[in-house]
């Protein structure tokens, strides 16, 4: 029995790690979610997460806030060369 839990492990393991950053989160969240009492931070240590990712993922989970087809809000990251030095 403890060999087909750890298995499992090895299974959550590796899929997480196939995933982008928002998939991880919201999987963090829905892991801790089901571990119930201090989930997040038996979560946040098995895959290496802050505490406060892994309940921003349960609260967008939670909340219905899954940006479809984006990995960022929009705006974010660096500006382009172009915007930050306008050729004049």
């Amino acid at each position: 029995q403890q060999e087909a839990g750890d298995d499992l492990q090895a299974a959550k393991a590796l899929f997480y790690s196939l995933l982008n950053e928002q998939q991880r989160r919201l999987y963090a969240g829905l892991e801790s979610l089901q571990c119930g009492y201090e989930g997040q931070q038996q979560t946040a240590r098995r895959f290496g997460l802050d505490v406060d990712t892994v309940a921003r993922g349960e609260r967008e989970l939670l909340g219905g806030q899954v940006l479809r087809g984006r990995v960022r809000q929009p705006g974010g990251g660096r500006r382009a060369v172009e915007k930050k030095r306008p050729k004049s």
